[in-house]
């Protein structure tokens, strides 16, 4: 065969001729067909749910229906927030009726003793104090009758809920799935090596008060050696493990066995650096109990979670069986774990782990992924070199041409991949220039249009032109679209040793592409179809199913996952550039090595554009009505709102700032969309307007993550003052005291009000804080004022007592010293017996979730 061009070679290669360009349909469908039937199925696939009428044929499994029956009586309760008689007396009244019927059915071999713990104490929590008094946890010991061993297993999960929840999702099905995992392996009479220890916690919310309540105080909390946390993001759907250990691998041999695995290293990473807005008590227990273990939540339909519509109709029968099966085989499994004996010998760093489809759980730890990283790069790179060695074989063409053309197609790869990522980025920052940001929030549908065809535009143009631009050239198509592969392998090698290096374990993402690139190279190789394109691109194809069906299974979990979570992620940050962001890096992953294959059909650069094209449809479907983000009940706009009274005083006791208004804290980028609702009740200012003045901002912050928002929150000052149900906080000074020079003085305060307050301290005059009563972490790294306490109670309601001890050098203390605010929030309130409060709530619109509440806020100077 022979090629014109400026010189003439005879040479052993087939030159395809391209396919009609008709074929290109039925070439996407493949992967939709395969998206649809395959991915799609199994992220919704559930176990069949066991029934009471199951039981007798299954004594020894997990019963979905009684889960399910005891979450309804749970939730008749109503919102179970820390304070509430609903939390402190008729959920623990609740929760110790339950543990008695698992009592009374329970094998005489085993023992069950409860008690309910009643704690106070602090710890450091974002970058504030988080203090507590009298809250409490019901906690269970479940142990063979005699045991002596003193290794337990610690289960947890927690009872409260945040206010104006039912909390069916978050926290209560995990409540009661503890509850059904007692019952079974308690009526079984199953061996039990190491006692299992379940902690119904009750201040989670607070934040993860009650578990660092246990583990610091409680008499079992020493003997507990491994963890099963159980918790929620999100209401029904399949749990994710998403933290392993840390540092202890050989947790997952037991979870392997799991009959239904679903967990991912990724997720643990993207959690750990902060991506996802929300924290559990797993980090309480491994920061301050050193206790190894695996966290699990659900994370599907997080748009219910934290809101009113977190009831039990919004969770499905199926994913009590699905998490009931799980948790009882780890319950059974660590319970008679050798490694709980000393588990301190078995800590060897950390994990690499997923699960494929949920069928099974591959893991390994972290020095196999480096050498198995470094030896696929080693076997790529061989395998890239053999195919360019034959290149030039049977092409014709010198070793130094091919390579100057392969130097070519790595440019224009990597530029294509840049492109790529710029043209996602520009329609994200489109769209929030025009107010259409989120518009995926509901129609999901829409990420398609929106950002993966302009990624698949950009990742397929520039080769396209490429290759036409070249079609007479001596190296054949097909050898020239194997060199776009080759160098899309060699940015994935970059990006994978640059993970590497930087120690983040989700660099197996990009092992796994290049390894079945690889295995698709190597095919080829040895078949010598890498000289007849059309099977060359057979086997490309057939090699990518897998790892297409992987990536789009791990992408589709991701954006489940963190679309919602972008409705209360604030308003700083546009969440179409996470969208974009995400989507472009599994397109890496699951269209790099497609994408070269659309170059084998005729009008390929037509191909290519009609994905422009469908982008731009999709813009403006998206700035349309169709693009609408909310929808009321099931994917609501979420505000956080108190109708506040805020007195601020002078030093002489006079009061400077006397008024009411509204605090309205938006919780996602789309805020301007009921600006018309908002202004119609009054003025809106930035809370920043007056962060400049004053401590603070002068405003009830609920906790450290509102002083964060404050540039996107708005105050709002109304004729109305707030219902407030009780009496306004109480600060009293008690007295003040000399210490060793009289520059230096302790002033010992006393605080009374509802069972959540702000207390806010700044310095005046040249002043420092020497110490206080609170926890000293702030004072002993020397932070800078003004600082925040975030203080609540359960049972008991005294008066908080504290001290702080302060030092003046230039100046005396007749002048004002210290500045203190308190602010006090009702959030225990059913809101909608607060008149005023409700007419305000009422006013916006009817797709909004508006969790409410009133408060004060008072500043006085010592």
């Amino acid at each position: 065969m022979s090629f014109n061009s400026k010189y003439h070679i005879d040479v052993d290669f087939e030159v395809p001729k391209k396919l009609q360009w008709y074929y290109a349909p039925a070439f996407f469908g493949f992967w939709l067909v395969l998206y649809l039937s395959l991915v799609n199925t199994q992220m919704n696939h559930m176990p069949r749910p066991l029934t009471r009428s199951d039981e007798a044929s299954h004594p020894d499994s997990f019963i979905a229906q009684r889960a399910e029956d005891t979450l309804i009586e749970l939730t008749r309760i109503g919102p179970r927030v820390v304070g509430s008689m609903a939390n402190e007396e008729t959920a623990v009244e609740f929760l110790r009726a339950e543990v008695a019927k698992v009592e009374a059915e329970m094998s005489e071999l085993l023992e069950i003793e409860v008690d309910v713990q009643q704690a106070s104490g602090a710890y450091m929590h974002w970058e504030m104090v988080n203090m507590y008094q009298g809250i409490q946890n019901v906690v269970v010991k479940l142990s063979e009758k005699n045991s002596t061993n003193e290794n337990y297993l610690l289960i947890n999960s927690h009872y409260d809920s945040v206010p104006g929840s039912p909390g069916a999702g978050d926290d209560g099905s995990m409540v009661v799935t503890m509850l059904e995992v007692m019952r079974v392996i308690a009526k079984s009479g199953d061996p039990l090596a190491h006692p299992i220890v379940f902690l119904f916690n009750g201040a989670e919310e607070n934040p993860l008060q009650a578990s660092h309540a246990f583990i610091t105080q409680h008499k079992w909390a020493k003997n507990c050696k491994a963890l099963i946390n159980l918790d929620s993001a999100g209401s029904g759907g399949r749990e994710i493990l998403f933290q392993s250990g840390p540092n202890h691998p050989w947790l997952m041999n037991y979870y392997r066995n799991v009959p239904h695995p679903f967990a991912n290293t990724l997720a643990e990473e993207l959690f750990q650096a902060g991506y996802i807005p929300s924290d559990t008590d797993f980090r309480i227990f491994r920061d301050y109990g050193g206790v190894p273990g695996l966290d699990m939540a659900y994370i599907f339909n997080g748009y219910v979670y934290h809101t009113k519509y977190d009831r039990i109709n919004a969770f499905p029968r199926a994913s009590f069986q699905h998490t009931g099966d799980n948790v009882l085989s780890l319950a059974r499994a660590l319970a008679n774990a050798p490694e709980l004996d000393n588990t301190g010998a078995h800590s060897e760093g950390h994990n690499i782990f997923y699960d494929f489809l949920g069928w099974f759980m591959i893991f390994y730890t972290e020095t196999t992924s480096i050498i198995v990283n470094v030896v696929v790069t080693l076997l790529a790179l061989l395998g890239i070199g053999i195919s360019i060695y034959y290149m030039c074989l049977r092409s014709g063409c010198s070793w130094k041409g091919v390579l100057l053309r392969f130097s070519l197609t790595i440019a224009i790869q990597f530029v294509s991949l840049l492109l790529a990522i710029g043209l996602a980025m520009l329609v994200a920052l489109f769209m929030d220039a025009v107010d259409r940001s989120m518009s995926w929030f509901t129609s999901s549908w829409t990420i398609f249009g929106l950002y993966l065809a302009p990624i698949v535009f950009g990742l397929s143009i520039l080769p396209a032109l490429y290759l036409e631009k070249t079609k007479r050239d001596p190296l054949g198509l097909g050898f020239r679209i194997q060199l776009f592969m080759h160098s899309h392998c060699i940015c994935l090698i970059a990006i994978m040793l640059t993970l590497t290096g930087l120690s983040i374990r989700s660099a197996y993402l990009i092992m796994l592409c290049i390894l079945f690139d690889i295995v698709a190279l190597i095919i080829n190789l040895v078949t010598k179809w890498h000289r007849k394109a059309y099977l060359f691109a057979i086997a490309v194809t057939v090699c990518q199913i897998l790892p297409f069906v992987f990536f789009t299974y791990l992408c589709t979990v991701a954006l489940v996952t963190l679309m919602p979570m972008q409705g209360r992620s604030g308003s700083s940050t546009n969440p179409d550039m996470v969208i974009a962001a995400l989507v472009w890096l599994f397109s890496l992953m699951f269209a790099g090595f497609i994408a070269p294959i659309i170059m084998f059909f005729r009008k390929t650069r037509t191909i290519v554009l009609c994905f422009l094209g469908i982008t731009i449809l999709f813009i403006i479907i998206a700035v349309t009505n169709a693009g609408f983000p909310y929808k009321e009940k099931t994917s609501p706009q979420r505000y956080s709102l108190i109708h506040a009274h805020r007195r601020l005083h002078n030093a002489d006791g006079s009061a400077r700032i006397d008024e009411s208004g509204l605090y309205i804290y938006p919780q996602d980028r789309r805020f301007e969309i009921a600006r018309d609702e908002i202004d119609a009740i009054g003025e809106a200012h930035k809370v920043s307007d007056f962060c400049d003045e004053e401590m603070f901002c002068g405003m009830p912050l609920y906790n450290h993550r509102w002083n964060k928002a404050r540039q996107y929150s708005m105050w709002i000052e109304t004729s109305e003052s707030p219902e407030i149900p009780t009496e306004y906080p109480l600060l009293v000074l008690q007295d003040s005291s000399e210490l060793e020079t009289p520059a230096q003085r302790r002033f010992n305060f006393s605080v009374a009000g509802p069972s959540h307050m702000g207390i806010f301290i700044n310095v005046k005059n040249d002043a420092r804080i020497l110490n206080w009563s609170f926890n000293d972490t702030l004072i002993r790294e020397q932070a800078e004022p003004p600082y925040m306490v975030y203080f609540s109670y359960g049972l008991d309601d005294s008066p908080l007592e504290f001290t702080i001890d302060v030092e003046k050098t230039t100046s005396s203390f007749d002048m004002p010293t210290l500045e203190i605010g308190i602010g006090g929030h009702w959030v225990t309130q059913d809101i909608t017996a607060i008149e005023k409060l409700s007419s305000y709530i009422n006013r916006f619109p009817s797709y909004a979730y508006i969790q409410g509440w009133v408060g004060t806020y008072e500043t006085w100077y010592f």
